[in-house]
């Protein structure tokens, strides 16, 4: 993605950045990405509003946080499983 520049809040840098062979050496995949607690706390906040994201309220949150739409989508989608696991225990 293009660097912006009036973005001051950048989320830690990945170690190895470089794309690894993820577990069988079958494909190759990007580390884990690392989310900064202010990203968190928008992501976390945006759950508790709605679980999900329409597609234009997706792009809008990742240009905010400086994230793609798929970490976002991931990201939501993750929480929606852990949440649904959570709720399940009672």
């Amino acid at each position: 993605s293009p660097p912006h520049s009036a973005e001051p809040e950048k989320p830690p840098a990945v170690s190895n950045g470089d794309l690894r062979l993820g577990g069988k050496g079958k494909k190759l995949r990007k580390p884990r990405t690392i989310y900064s607690s202010v990203q968190l706390q928008a992501l976390n906040q945006r759950f508790q509003q709605t679980q999900y994201l329409a597609l234009p309220e997706r792009a809008e949150l990742a240009a905010q946080l400086g994230l793609t739409q798929t970490q976002v989508k991931i990201w939501f989608q993750n929480k929606r499983s852990k949440y649904k696991k959570i709720m399940k225990q009672g």
